[in-house]
């Protein structure tokens, strides 16, 4: 699909508010330093896939977040919204008024690279939704075209996020939408100290920076 808009939702990679649960195992600098890097990786993916307007959705607006958007290319706006599930949403919503579809990714899924986005961005010529689920349960993208995007409201309404049926629930809340949806292979996100065995070995530079960004 041309002109698939981009969106990026992050936290400031800040020492107690990123990365909270691998804090046990790395430390609250740690966690941040590896949110840094998450980030950058994220955005060099997402503006080397070329697919269309890239968005960094913060959920505060930070330097730090201005300046990893201004080294990508990327312009910013805020999340907004009572939970995970509305913020999602009205991103998605806002970004199908401008584009003919969006593709909507976190920054903590070093697996999810520029091909990745290329071939998400692809299933939406065939499908309403794409998804990449992630590997313990939830997803690492969610995307739709246009004449889906309200649909999404409904799909994410009074859901529990961060828990081990995520995908499956969107499953089946999209069957009930009578929407037609494609999944992309799973891959592994980095939330917790389990995960850091998926973590690239490129990327474990991070954990011994001095500085966070």
């Amino acid at each position: 699909m041309d002109h698939t808009a981009l969106l990026v939702f992050a936290k400031p990679p800040l020492a107690g508010l990123a990365k909270t649960r691998l804090i046990p195992a790395l430390g609250a600098a740690g966690a941040a330093r590896l949110a840094a890097a998450l980030l950058e990786h994220t955005l060099r993916q997402a503006s080397g896939a070329d697919l269309g307007a890239l968005w960094l959705y913060g959920t505060e607006r930070h330097p730090l977040l201005a300046r990893a958007a201004a080294r990508h290319g990327a312009r910013r706006r805020l999340q907004r919204g009572a939970d995970l599930g509305e913020r999602m949403a009205q991103a998605l919503q806002r970004s199908c008024r401008e584009a003919p579809g969006a593709l909507l990714l976190g920054a903590d899924c070093p697996a999810l690279d520029a091909a990745c986005l290329r071939r998400a961005a692809l299933a939406l010529r065939q499908a309403d939704v794409v998804f990449v689920p992630a590997l313990d349960g939830g997803f690492a993208l969610v995307g739709c075209r246009a004449p889906a995007a309200a649909a999404m409201s409904r799909l994410f309404a009074h859901q529990a996020w961060s828990v081990p049926d995520v995908m499956q629930r969107m499953r089946e809340g999209l069957g009930a939408l009578a929407l037609h949806w494609v999944e992309l292979d799973a891959l592994a996100d980095i939330d917790t100290p389990e995960d850091l065995a998926a973590l690239p070995a490129g990327m474990r530079d991070a954990l011994r920076c001095d500085a966070c960004c």
